[in-house]
């Protein structure tokens, strides 16, 4: 959709937005959580306080009551992706079926009903805790805003939505077609759900410590456990435990420092994704649009926006842009890119003329980790001691409890049904150093982009088909 409004309105619809994330702009937010001091010792120690990590501390406590567990967070519980993202908790375990069927055909099946499963189990675990996050389970509904992209949502399958039906769901201009998923999908308040999570995880025993960031990793001699040392507001902390978990995932693998678990630095590449939200809108604007609150919406191209109503009514609109930065660079200053937040209102302002006059709020961005595979991977290190899952790739709010799920039994060594699959079991191919990495992004984002206005597939992303790499968000 690269495409500009002639009103103008989009580019005055900005003004006044706060480069704040709009989850985690609330007095709601609990305080931070005292660092770790001194020395401590745990049975599970966790690296990372988003999703990840938080439902990795739960799952362990509940799954064998009475484990040691301590989470350590670097910043804030929540403050980056977890806390940045649109709230689309999906089941999906490999970013859509048409990258999970190419790549493990024999297993998609398994998948598929892995990650149903697992979103029930988010459902039925946010509401056995009493967890007020606005969770709502409407599914999610994907529209063609370009006519090659209309064959794309499989007109001849039954669910397909020409463009008369597609607008009765959500009254857009731009739809040509749609597809409504119904049962893959839940929306919700990402802050407010890691808040849960982490409240539940203490009140079963797991200790939090926020500012504790990790500066060294190493097996203890003889192999009895892991030392991690960690630098506080108050200095450096020690912590030796039995098991580690890694859930770090945008931000540099701590295994990475060691030339022996190299691979492990180079396994993800971190993208930076731009989000708007608007003003609340009004009962009789939200009933103009036609929109049930609980579906959340994605368009069909490469480049895609992704967009909810979220639990006050407002309109939260991402995606489109997706930048990597040479070097692998994670910096305060990129969050703050004036020309795709620019472009993101363009687009909103042409999707939804009927709501002219309408201001975005909020602006803010968040960095993500993809991987070659565009969904998570697995490792391990120091004898099966230390395991690490990273790559969601913009999935991770409901994936995230999956690979809890899938370290846990790894550091107690079951064999399940989790543990058995090729995806898990197998890490793809890791990005090349720079400047090979940043040359082989772009050209792939260019060539995504030329197949989103052209429809047809280049040479180069065929290439990558057959070798099974990639690059997307």
């Amino acid at each position: 959709m690269e495409t500009t409004t002639t009103t103008g309105w989009g580019r005055r619809a900005l003004q006044g937005a706060r480069p704040v994330p709009l989850w985690l702009d609330t007095p709601d937010r609990p305080a931070a959580r005292p660092p770790v001091k001194d020395e401590e010792q745990a049975d599970l120690l966790v690296v990372g306080g988003g999703f990840t990590g938080l439902w990795t501390a739960l799952r362990a406590v509940e799954r064998s009551p009475g484990t040691r567990v301590l989470l350590v967070e670097a910043d804030r519980l929540a403050e980056q992706a977890t806390g940045r993202n649109g709230g689309f908790c999906e089941a999906s375990l490999t970013h859509g079926e048409e990258n999970g069927r190419s790549r493990w055909p024999q297993e998609y099946e398994a998948l598929e009903r892995l990650g149903l499963r697992n979103l029930d189990e988010i459902e039925e675990t946010i509401a056995r805790y009493g967890i007020d996050c606005g969770f709502a389970r409407g599914g999610s509904l994907t529209v063609a805003t370009r006519p090659h992209e209309v064959a794309s949502l499989a007109p001849e399958d039954p669910g397909f939505l020409d463009a008369e039906a597609v607008r009765a769901h959500l009254d857009s201009p731009t739809y040509l077609a749609g597809r409504h998923d119904a049962r893959g999908t839940a929306v919700v308040d990402p802050a407010r759900l890691a808040w849960g999570l982490a409240e539940t995880a203490e009140r079963l025993g797991v200790r939090i410590a926020e500012r504790s960031r990790v500066t060294q990793l190493r097996q203890l001699p003889g192999g009895d456990g892991v030392q991690v040392r960690l630098q506080t507001p108050h200095g450096t902390a020690v912590v030796t435990a039995e098991q580690v978990v890694l859930a770090t995932n945008a931000f540099p693998n701590p295994l990475g420092r060691s030339w022996r678990h190299l691979r492990a630095r180079w396994e993800t590449v971190p993208v930076y994704d731009y989000v708007l939200a608007t003003e609340p809108l009004t009962e009789e604007q939200l009933a103009a649009l036609g929109w049930d609150p609980a579906v959340g919406v994605a368009d069909a191209g490469n480049q895609f926006h992704y967009y909810r109503i979220t639990p006050d009514r407002r309109i939260l609109w991402g995606g489109y842009d997706v930048v990597y930065h040479f070097g692998r660079s994670i910096r305060e200053e990129h969050l703050d890119r004036p020309q795709t937040f620019q472009r993101l209102a363009d687009h909103f302002a042409a999707t939804f003329p009927q709501l002219e006059g309408i201001r975005f709020t909020h602006r803010w961005a968040g960095v993500i980790d993809t991987s070659t595979q565009f969904c998570a991977l697995f490792g391990q290190a120091h004898g099966g001691r230390t395991v690490y899952a990273t790559g969601f790739t913009g999935l991770g709010v409901g994936a995230s409890r999956f690979a809890a799920d899938v370290m846990l039994d790894r550091l107690q060594g079951l064999d399940t049904a989790r543990t058995r699959l090729e995806m898990v079991r197998k890490r793809p191919p890791p990005f090349p150093p720079e400047p090979f990495a940043w040359l082989g992004i772009m050209i792939t984002t260019w060539a995504r982009a030329r197949e989103d206005a052209t429809g047809r597939r280049n040479l180069w992303l065929r290439t990558l088909d057959r070798l099974g790499l990639g690059f997307d968000s």
